[in-house]
């Protein structure tokens, strides 16, 4: 009787059955792709004849806005613009661009009496201000120095995570150190003392006043305990120059003089050392007094414009500033732009509303 052998599976795979998957899926993936495309690109031809069917309308906004920014900037009064740059040497930033809140909210309740006590001003002078602002004073270059200095802050792993535009979008103006505050009028006046007030406004601040004294204390105690140290190794050196001379003398019985050099490796490093490290000392001790210094003024002004303000009758749009007799139009222009886009909306709604 014979045995028939039962036929096994196959375990082979199918590379054409593979190949065909593989090829399908990129084909819809560049379907997809594709029709992204297609659709941006009929938007932007929509988007053209839509303006060119009402370029008439759009124009004449745009002249209207064009007229108006004309008129107001012949009848409109002047805008005057004084400003005042100022370095933080403490955080007093978010202090600061509170205080520039406080006194435009003043400004937006009219209570000119609270201002003008508050900036040390008459009442005329204050119902005269149009607006306080600040924004920092930052370049590319200052933005890498911000980034590198925190990046050594952390520990490697978290710095790797760290990118440099996520650092600069997510980084508040107020801790950059360097700002300018403006102030905005309608007549031309000498702001020195408001802003003289603003500075010492903060400069009077308790917390940041208590923080200078400790930093003043401790930067005191180590330029004392440097100096002292300069006074001892200037005695060790002087010491050290007589055990020198007389071991010269013992050996030579001639030339004494001031000498770096030793017999040995001993004598040739100890003296030199000394005096190496006397410099280290001195250099610190400069950088102590440079940054005594620096920390005399919790906010300095650095330079200022406020003598005689200049006009100042720009508008800011779209992060963009723009005088009144451009303003105007781009404004109109835009806000026609909408209206019309919007009415354009409701009528393909309007297509697809159900039957009643």
């Amino acid at each position: 009787m014979s045995t028939a052998s039962n036929p096994q599976p196959s375990e082979e795979v199918d590379l054409g059955q593979l190949f065909k998957i593989i090829g399908n899926g990129f084909r819809s993936l560049f379907q997809f792709i594709g029709s992204i495309f297609k659709q941006l690109f009929l938007a932007f031809v929509w988007l053209v004849f839509f303006l060119k069917k009402r370029a008439i309308i759009l124009l004449i906004a745009a002249a209207v806005g064009l007229a108006l920014g004309l008129v107001l900037n012949k009848t409109s009064l002047p805008i005057y613009k004084s400003s005042i740059s100022v370095k933080q040497n403490y955080p007093t930033g978010q202090n600061l661009y509170g205080s520039i809140e406080y006194y435009n909210g003043l400004l937006k309740d009219r209570d000119y009496e609270v201002l003008g006590r508050v900036l040390g001003i008459g009442e005329d002078v204050s119902n005269e201000i149009v607006e306080f602002s600040i924004e920092p004073i930052i370049t590319d270059n200052d933005r890498v120095v911000m980034f590198d200095q925190y990046i050594t802050e952390l520990d490697s792993l978290a710095a790797s995570k760290v990118e440099y535009e996520d650092f600069i979008d997510n980084i508040e103006d107020y801790k950059h150190r360097n700002q300018q505050i403006s102030i905005k009028s309608t007549t031309r006046v000498n702001f020195k003392s408001v802003f003289a007030n603003i500075v010492d406004n903060i400069n009077s601040n308790s917390f940041f006043k208590n923080e200078k004294a400790k930093d003043i204390f401790e930067l005191e105690e180590s330029k004392l305990a440097i100096e002292k140290a300069l006074v001892q190794s200037d005695s060790l050196q002087r010491t050290y120059k007589r055990v020198l001379e007389q071991q010269m003398d013992a050996k030579s019985g001639a030339e004494i003089g001031i000498t770096f050099e030793g017999d040995n490796d001993i004598d040739k490093t100890r003296e030199y050392d000394l005096y190496l490290n006397d410099i280290e000392l001195r250099k610190e001790l400069v950088d102590i007094n440079r940054r005594l210094n620096d920390i005399e003024n919790i906010v300095d002004a650095i330079s200022s414009k406020q003598e005689s303000g200049f006009v100042d009758n720009t508008k800011e749009m779209l992060g963009m500033k723009l005088s009144s007799r451009n303003y105007y139009p781009a404004l109109f222009f835009i806000l026609a732009f909408v209206v019309l886009l919007g009415m354009e909306f409701f009528k393909f709604i309007e297509k697809y509303k159900p039957e009643q």
